[in-house]
């Protein structure tokens, strides 16, 4: 259960704060494939099954690892509304605006190149590969029209691109078979919370 902060209508955020929480959430909504209007709000609640299930490795927050977590794991989430009181300070989670979307995007990234990790490097193959192909035809244009002297760099680079993007395949795949493991590790940790929760309640 997450609180709706209904950030929209709180005064003391700026036009591009609030521009940038929707934005922000909108994307967390994308990934995660749940329907959260504020993904970044501290308000939560976690069922026993729920909090057993769930493993934060953030270093920065849990708000966004955490939706992002129950939604690869078909967990329930709802959104409530809150109130929120008066701003009193300053925040101590983060020192400025480009900092807290800094540390977020990175930790967006990396939550969802944890449980989707062929598709990222499938993207980022894709992309280097498209890119090296752009000079590798610029060049064959030129060989056939002028002999494609003066334009051997278009090769190189081209070159250079696709065995990037080559790699970039390669690390998605192994980095998919590292996930499967990372799985079976949940999986374990799963099973010696539960027990720890039943010797505790025998």
């Amino acid at each position: 259960m997450i609180g709706d902060r209904q950030t929209d209508k709180i005064e003391h955020f700026s036009p591009l704060k609030k521009k940038l929480q929707w934005l922000g959430s909108g994307v967390v909504r994308k990934l995660a494939g749940v329907w959260v209007p504020d993904a970044v709000s501290g308000f939560r609640a976690f069922s026993r099954e729920a909090a057993i299930r769930t493993n934060i490795v953030s270093p920065f927050s849990y708000t966004i690892e955490t939706v992002i977590q129950a939604g690869k794991k078909d967990m329930a989430v709802e959104s409530v509304p809150v109130r929120t009181n008066p701003k009193t300070r300053e925040s101590r989670l983060f020192k400025s605006i480009p900092s807290f979307i800094g540390r977020q995007v990175s930790t967006i990234v990396r939550m969802y190149a944890m449980y989707q990790p062929m598709r990222v490097f499938f993207y980022i193959g894709t992309f280097l590969s498209v890119l090296g192909l752009i000079p590798i035809l610029r060049f064959v244009y030129f060989y056939f029209a002028t002999g494609g002297s003066g334009h051997v760099q278009s090769l190189i680079l081209g070159g250079v691109l696709l065995m990037m993007g080559f790699i970039a395949y390669l690390a998605g795949l192994l980095a998919d078979l590292i996930s499967f493991n990372r799985q079976l590790l949940e999986m374990t940790l799963e099973r010696v919370r539960r027990m720890e929760m039943d010797r505790d309640e025998g």
